[in-house]
């Protein structure tokens, strides 16, 4: 069973900073695609940043600048560091990941989502 667990949410002022974690587990081949997404209350869900795994992460222009992905593969977990928060970045952050596993003998891949963990970013 492949699971995929976010922590690192909290509440912070604005120009604070905050690590999130996303902590990958279960019988994992290869790790392909990672990613955060963000959805804000009567908002649709929204891509904060996605790298492959040979690198070259896509940042929505919205946090160019401020929040960087990293992935410690030893660990089996996706890193996202945020800085100079503004309020605008309140939302519920979810880890995304296209994974390799396999189920039985049988290898497979499909896509994952955490259950997400809350930023916010007070003014």
């Amino acid at each position: 069973q492949v699971r995929l667990v976010e922590s690192g949410g909290d509440l912070v002022q604005a120009g604070g900073s905050l690590r999130l974690s996303c902590v990958v587990s279960g019988s994992i081949f290869s790790i392909n695609v990672v990613g955060w997404y963000r959805q804000a209350p009567g908002k649709q869900r929204e891509l904060v940043v996605r790298t492959t795994s040979g690198g070259n992460p896509n940042y929505a222009d919205s946090v160019k600048g401020r929040f960087t992905i990293s992935v410690d593969n030893a660990k089996k977990t996706v890193y996202l560091q945020m800085n100079s928060l503004k309020p605008e970045d309140t939302a519920v952050y979810y880890c995304n990941a296209d994974i390799g596993y396999y189920s039985g003998s049988w290898y497979r891949r499909d896509d994952f989502w955490g259950q997400g963990t809350q930023v916010t970013v007070s003014s």
